[in-house]
């Protein structure tokens, strides 16, 4: 099960470069299916789910802090767009995992599925993400004030970083997916300390549900494989940020998300 999580999170690394995904949307599916496979703990679904977002959240600190670190050394993050959408997020991602302890499991599941469903869609449908890169303009006042806390709540409700919903909005003001896609990582900082600081405190009060081996609702043994390999994955790929044609790039980003999405329906 160790290896199984270490190149799990091996592969995550190499999404959190590529594409801004932290981990929520490979780690959910991965431990859902970990969680009820054969020699599990015999978690009930709705706990199954929350420690597995839970953990997901956690292992997005990792993620997200040192992809950020990379690309703040390499000179390749747009600090410009950073603030103040940061902040907005940071207070949606605070009022979704105040509630996400109390929606059940199987609701974050279907929540889970239709998010990405919807998320295709709209990026599909709607012109500007799959189109080559426009000069980029910067965020309006309005959008960053309603679409910051809703990223963050969502986000944090789910354990997903948000970049789901970030990078088809920078998108579609013009930006690269190289730019798009590296900006996710630190917006998704906010999202995963509160989601995991709340995941944390929220299960203290389950710890005789949980059982041993967990930190709240986060599973220390798969966080710790799932970590390790993240970073690994992120060392070994950062070097080839920017190198891919930006259309191979938001194809190749809209392929995953669907992957993940029917990875997540029939666990």
């Amino acid at each position: 099960m160790f290896l199984v999580l270490l190149l799990s999170g091996c592969l995550t690394g190499v999404t959190t470069v590529l594409f801004g995904f932290g981990g929520g949307f490979m780690i959910v599916p991965l431990l859902l299916w970990l969680l009820s496979g054969p020699g599990s703990a015999p978690l009930t679904e709705d706990l199954g789910m929350h420690v597995a977002v839970a953990t997901s959240s956690a292992v997005m600190v990792v993620n997200a802090g040192v992809a950020t670190f990379a690309q703040h050394r390499a000179g390749t993050l747009r600090t410009d767009a950073l603030w103040p959408l940061t902040a907005f997020i940071a207070i949606g991602a605070a009022l979704g995992a105040s509630v996400a302890g109390f929606v059940p499991g199987e609701v974050l599941r279907w929540a889970f599925v239709v998010y990405l469903a919807v998320t295709l869609l709209h990026a599909v449908l709607r012109p500007g993400f799959l189109a080559t890169a426009r000069p980029a303009r910067p965020l309006g006042r309005t959008t960053t004030l309603v679409v910051g806390p809703s990223v963050g709540a969502v986000a944090a409700l789910l354990g997903v970083g948000g970049s789901v919903m970030t990078v088809p909005l920078f998108r579609r003001h013009g930006w690269s997916m190289t730019d798009s896609a590296g900006l996710a990582n630190p917006l998704g900082l906010p999202v995963a300390v509160a989601a995991s600081i709340t995941y944390v405190v929220a299960g203290g009060a389950s710890a005789s549900v949980v059982g041993a081996g967990h930190l709240g609702y986060v599973d220390l043994s798969a966080f710790v494989g799932l970590a390790v390999g993240s970073v690994l994955g992120i060392v070994l790929t950062r070097r080839f940020v920017g190198r891919m044609p930006d259309r191979v790039h938001a194809r190749a980003y809209l392929v995953l998300l669907a992957v993940v999405l029917v990875a997540t329906v029939v666990v």
